[in-house]
């Protein structure tokens, strides 16, 4: 079953991402078992020659590669799915066309606006159109909400049609209510319970990243019935446990 039709159905996915612009990094996380592996080109300094060659590598472990593009830009949302990106995850939509936007960049007409070109995705020129009818079936587009202008455009945003899912920036959309971190606000959780419920009245599957390499939080998420869970990021990973470790060994 393809990975859009895990979101679709409300199955559990779990993803990390990937920060670090090398190879490897997906070889050695593909032994942990995700389901699929982010790239991050927002807070990164992967560029898109490193992201082909970790799409490749994320790709021959068996895994489906996602990327968060830095922008809702329609030029660099086409060049990433065309390198062989199996969906993207969209930051900063605050509003319908915005939602609108980050799907016209990923599906071909007339579901959207992609422009048409050959390269390694589709094979070349060789598959264009096995390549066509996958995009309108099997890509995924997913976007952020991190700012309470998109809370309080929620419902026109969740009612485009095109989008499999959701990710809630926390930070920032706390930050732009004037709460930074202050998750326990019950005015941030007011904000939290809106967005689950418009997702769910217009079937947008719940996803939350859980930047703590201690799966606890991520635990909380998923009982609360987030779907799209993506535990920490790889340096985080590697930065936790060289620290666990070495001062366990000091002790």
């Amino acid at each position: 079953m393809s990975l859009k039709r895990k979101i679709n159905n409300n199955e559990l996915t779990i993803g990390t991402w990937i920060t670090i612009n090398n190879p490897l990094i997906p070889d050695i996380l593909s032994s942990a078992g995700f389901d699929w592996l982010c790239v991050d080109m927002e807070h990164s300094a992967i560029d898109l020659n490193d992201l082909m060659l970790l799409i490749i590598s994320i790709e021959n472990n068996k895994i489906y590669p996602l990327v968060r593009v830095g922008e809702n830009d329609p030029n660099l949302i086409k060049r990433v799915m065309d390198i062989g990106a199996y969906g993207v995850i969209v930051p900063n939509v605050n509003n319908e066309n915005d939602a609108i936007k980050a799907v016209n960049s990923v599906k071909y007409p007339p579901q959207g606006k992609r422009g048409v070109g050959l390269f390694r995705a589709q094979k070349f020129g060789k598959k264009f159109q096995s390549y066509f009818n996958w995009v309108k079936k099997d890509s995924v587009v997913i976007i952020q909400i991190e700012h309470i202008d998109a809370v309080n455009n929620i419902e026109k945003i969740f009612s485009v049609k095109g989008l499999d899912g959701y990710f809630i920036g926390p930070y920032d959309l706390s930050s732009s209510m004037g709460i930074t971190g202050d998750f326990k606000n019950k005015k941030f959780q007011n904000v939290i319970k809106k967005i689950i419920e418009a997702g769910k009245k217009y079937n947008i599957t719940a996803g939350f990243h859980s930047v703590n390499s201690d799966p606890a939080e991520a635990i909380q998420y998923k009982k609360k019935g987030f779907k799209i869970l993506s535990l920490s990021v790889d340096a985080i990973f590697l930065g936790d446990k060289a620290t666990e470790s070495l001062m366990k060994l000091k002790k």
